[in-house]
């Protein structure tokens, strides 16, 4: 796939609709930039004080300005009407792949760390309790209800399989997080007290960063993780051996 404007590569089914509307935005900014910058010198040169000792109150008139505005509202208008909206309705405001069709995984940010999630063999994620929050149970799984058993906990490591759609549902312990998957084109706020459901189909196998865009205090620094995209066979032995080490 084309590499936009120096863009990290596309590595999800919807990386290519935000890399061309990156592309076309950047295009009008970049005629903007030309017109003004063409218009300043104009000024600069056609009203210098040499050529007019007397100020003209009257201004010069015309409307080729009002044309030029009109242009310009009309290629933003195509901009959110046919790309940017279409866009949103289709993987924003559109309800997430059931979960029965997708890899499900909750994922907790604090400071400084991504806590992943998975829900086990069972397809439900086990009871969590504050109090049984500790240095080696950042997520207070309850290791004693039937649903966590068969659960498996990381930190900063994600796995998803590659081509399946991927239900990342979003939150935060502490204070405000940003969920950032410049590969996946995916950025989204985790907000203490609320779970925000993020969905993308990965479809470039490989390991990539999983970065805080949101200042988050003063080890925002090292708040980094890592996806890993792999096969469906690799992701089915990766996970046999987290539940294997879960056995005592």
């Amino acid at each position: 796939m084309l590499n936009y404007l120096g863009m990290p590569v596309a590595a999800s089914a919807h990386a290519g609709e935000i890399d061309q509307m990156m592309v076309l935005v950047h295009w009008l900014m970049l005629v903007l930039f030309v017109g003004w910058s063409i218009f300043f010198v104009y000024v600069l040169v056609r009203f210098r004080s040499g050529a007019n000792p007397q100020a003209n109150y009257r201004g010069v008139k015309g409307r080729w300005s009002t044309w030029v505005e009109g242009g310009v509202l009309v290629a933003e208008i195509v901009l959110l009407a046919f790309f940017s909206i279409p866009f949103w309705t289709r993987n924003v405001d559109a309800a997430p792949p059931p979960e029965n069709q997708a890899t499900v995984v909750r994922v907790v940010a604090e400071q400084f760390a991504w806590n992943v999630h998975y829900p086990g063999a069972d397809g439900r994620f086990g009871r969590t309790e504050v109090s049984l929050v500790s240095a080696d149970n950042p997520l207070g799984l309850d290791r004693k209800d039937p649903d966590a058993k068969d659960d498996i906990t990381t930190i900063n490591q994600l796995n998803l399989p590659i081509d399946r759609p991927a239900l990342v549902h979003l939150s935060s312990k502490d204070v405000i997080h940003s969920f950032g998957l410049y590969e996946m084109r995916i950025k989204q706020d985790a907000v203490p007290g609320l779970e925000m459901p993020v969905w993308f189909v990965p479809t470039r196998a490989g390991e990539y960063e999983i970065a805080c865009s949101q200042l988050c205090g003063l080890g925002h620094y090292r708040m980094r993780g890592f996806i890993t995209v792999q096969s469906a066979a690799d992701y089915t032995k990766w996970m046999a051996e987290q539940v294997k080490a879960l056995t005592p």
